[in-house]
């Protein structure tokens, strides 16, 4: 038989060959999670519109008049709820046309969720309650698509896929950016007749080249920011910042100054860290709100949308935050002495530093609140710009398959191209896998599993060159 032993490369070529190789695997094998990440997604940032029309009836009211004072809201609530969970907090009407939410919460509550009871702040009708999730205060519809984009509605251990996709979206994104800058890729010139199938390749690979480039920022920023709301890569993130003293500012509620200051996390609602102690809760009367919210006010809180959150503990003071998160952000927070009606601290945005602020901005903007409707449309096309870009790269891919199946050629694994490298670039290889392995924990463990495929792939190859 001739001789089918593939040619060796070195140096640079050896080393473009293994990201080929990589970024080849993340895309088989990562791409699907990418793809459902980057569609729902994508369903998550278009529905705060449609979330408005399907729950108009609790969300706005046509009553003209002066609202009624906070308080007599609140009683309200809590006459037509009539539950035994605690009152949680109170959102007060941003502007004339919308209602204020009274929010119940019990020890059985979902983590970040509570019971929302709608009020008109002018007739003080009730009309509705609806649960609602975090900070942002979504309702059910959106909540369910938060879940899906997050664990695909699999609880803790479905959040696995998300990290999965967010911890190889940047590595395939730079992977590919790296690759199209040091190859040049013919191009298809205009025939009258079928193109032939290398034609048709390079064709969907150009397009997927363009996209990716086009996309590169968006991408990473997609990237980083999921990191930081995942579990193991985002819990080593956090660590990282607490050491470094980047974690953002927080409101201090202590009341004696001998308790412990607890720092703040911005993804709390999504790591299901909102949890309160229900036990040995102190009685929160309707009236308090008047005069905290007051005080708060005076205090500088100025923004329309407003949450009040009671102390359940006699030694902690109540919150009064801004939860305005779009552009300008307004997150100012007061802590305010229910019983003195003191503010005995307030935190200013303006006062955070700077990665605490790209931080608040990055988690926003990933959630299209930041800028708005622009903010939206920009993550649509983002989204739908990635779907493409893989589905491009599975056509290559279907394109490009092997006539005869089982041939491989040892240059086409990871192990063959690792093996053609020179000891120094096997050396930093390694250890570049090794810490992103350990930062990136889940990242860790598929490329595990991508070396054992891989390796399984290369002595079947190099099986074939000793038979042949």
């Amino acid at each position: 038989m001739s001789d089918i032993r593939p040619p060796s490369v070195e140096g640079k070529g050896a080393m473009l060959a293994l990201l080929r190789r990589l970024h080849f695997y993340v895309g088989l094998f990562v791409g699907p999670f990418i793809l459902v990440a980057a569609l729902t997604g994508t369903l998550y940032v278009i529905t705060p519109q449609l979330e408005n029309h399907l729950y108009a009836e609790q969300l706005f009211t046509s009553s003209q008049g002066e609202a009624q004072p906070l308080s007599r809201q609140i009683a309200a609530a809590q006459a037509w709820y009539q539950g035994d969970d605690a009152l949680y907090a109170v959102r007060p009407a941003p502007q004339a046309g919308e209602t204020t939410r009274v929010m119940f919460r019990g020890a059985q509550s979902a983590a970040s969720e509570s019971l929302a009871v709608f009020v008109d702040p002018v007739t003080l009708n009730v009309q509705g309650a609806l649960t609602v999730y975090g900070t942002s205060g979504i309702l059910p519809f959106r909540t369910t698509l938060d879940y899906l984009h997050r664990s695909l509605l699999l609880g803790e251990a479905g959040r696995n896929y998300s990290e999965l996709a967010a911890s190889w979206l940047w590595v395939a994104a730079l992977g590919g950016l790296i690759l199209w800058l040091t190859q040049r890729t013919p191009r298809v010139r205009a025939q009258t007749g079928a193109l032939s199938r290398g034609q048709r390749v390079l064709r969907q690979r150009r397009w997927h080249t363009w996209l990716g480039a086009s996309l590169l920022i968006g991408l990473l920023f997609l990237s980083v920011t999921g990191l930081t709301w995942s579990n193991w890569a985002g819990n080593n993130i956090g660590a990282l910042r607490a050491q470094m003293g980047w974690l953002t500012p927080q409101v201090d509620t202590r009341l004696q100054a001998t308790q412990p200051a607890i720092a703040n996390d911005p993804h709390a609602e999504h790591h299901g860290m909102m949890h309160h102690d229900m036990s040995s809760m102190v009685t929160v009367t309707a009236e308090q709100f008047d005069g905290v919210w007051a005080a708060a006010r005076a205090a500088g809180i100025t923004a329309s949308k407003v949450e009040i959150r009671p102390s359940t503990q006699p030694d902690k003071a109540w919150t009064v935050t801004e939860v305005d998160r779009s552009w300008p952000t307004q997150v100012d927070a007061a802590a305010v002495d229910a019983n003195s009606l003191r503010v005995i601290d307030k935190v200013e945005f303006a006062q955070f530093g700077l990665l605490a602020k790209l931080t608040r901005w990055g988690v926003d903007a990933h959630m299209g609140i930041l800028f708005g409707l622009p903010n939206q449309l920009l993550l649509v096309a983002l989204g739908l710009g990635l779907s493409t870009m893989i589905a491009l790269g599975y056509r290559m891919w279907w394109l490009r398959r092997p006539a005869q199946p089982g041939a491989i050629n040892p240059l086409e694994t990871l192990t063959g191209c690792w093996q053609q490298l020179t000891l120094p670039a096997k050396a930093v290889s390694l250890l570049v896998a090794i810490a992103l392995g350990y930062a990136l924990p889940v990242m860790g463990v598929s490329l595990v599993m991508f070396i054992a495929f891989d390796v399984l792939r290369w002595r079947q190859a190099q099986q074939r060159l000793q038979m042949a």
